[in-house]
């Protein structure tokens, strides 16, 4: 499947809804244009897992992107882990994009999805985070 998503449209929302609406249960997916107005997760402060305490940043202006991740179900609702690098002039970061983004001028979308698996997100103890879990 292949998606546009517009200048200013929300990025998570609009691939939540498009999963939701065609009730995808697992898929790999691609981001490939433009960003702004994101909040990325660049590490945990330290390597203590126990829980990690994530380091944020912002992408405010405008950025080239492109990324990779995953969706899986956790209860009711998919869940999207999503890391890409994220570029403006010769500022470069890489990270997990979680919270917000927008498409700016464009955003295109390539979901594959995986067929004949039984994968879900479950709450894990250790970390306090939902990962991915096989059944």
């Amino acid at each position: 499947m292949v998606a546009r998503f517009e200048d200013g449209e929300e990025i998570i929302e609009n691939l939540i809804n498009i999963i939701k609406k065609e009730n995808i249960r697992a898929s790999v997916f691609y981001l490939l244009g433009g960003i702004t107005d994101a909040r990325i997760v660049v590490g945990p402060v330290d390597d203590d897992v126990r829980p990690p305490e994530p380091v944020w940043k912002e992408i405010v202006e405008s950025h080239e992107a492109l990324g990779i991740g995953t969706i899986f179900w956790h209860k009711d609702e998919p869940k999207i882990h999503f890391h890409g690098t994220y570029g403006k002039f010769d500022n470069v970061k890489a990270g997990c994009l979680r919270d917000k983004g927008k498409a700016f001028l464009i955003m295109e979308v390539v979901i594959i999805e995986i067929k004949g698996i039984n994968a879900v997100r479950d709450l894990d103890a250790a970390t306090n985070m939902v990962l991915l879990k096989l059944e």
